[in-house]
């Protein structure tokens, strides 16, 4: 039996719960000449439901999203077939020292507790880490792929 492709509408907090666990994410930010900047990173959902995502001032990403900041993402699951979301936000960028909050936040929401939270601190200052906090303002359907219904018979 082939497998049969699903989009699957949800609310906010569904899309929330979806996310959570999820961590690989495709974040499209804008070049200065209008075309698509893809990025693989890592991110996690803060206490108030944003994106997060941890950076360099300097990366492309990072720039882009001060100059333009509407991104989209794909956040996919960890088995490259199984379901993703794309969704679509608002972006800001945090610089140290505002970010440093927000990269112990972002740290927590992926791996949990780190063991010596003054180190990580240190650590995040002296690599001058920057943290892009997207604001979800929509979202598709999460898909799956596969054939289309119509065609599965």
């Amino acid at each position: 039996m082939p497998r049969i492709a699903t989009a699957e509408r949800i609310d906010r907090d569904a899309l929330l719960e979806f996310v959570r666990p999820r961590h690989r994410t495709v974040l499209m930010t804008t070049r200065a000449d209008g075309r698509p900047q893809l990025s693989p990173v890592t991110c996690g959902v803060d206490e108030s439901g944003r994106i997060v995502i941890s950076t360099y001032p300097s990366r492309a990403k990072t720039r882009n999203a001060r100059r333009e900041p509407r991104v989209s993402l794909c956040v996919l699951s960890d088995e490259w077939n199984d379901a993703w979301v794309q969704i679509d936000g608002t972006a800001e960028v945090l610089d140290m020292p505002d970010a440093l909050d927000g990269l112990v936040e972002y740290f927590r929401c992926i791996s949990g507790e780190h063991p010596d939270w003054d180190e990580y601190r240190e650590a995040m200052r002296k690599q001058d880490k920057s943290l892009l906090r997207i604001t979800i303002d929509d979202w598709g359907p999460v898909a799956t792929g596969g054939f289309p219904p119509e065609l599965a018979d």
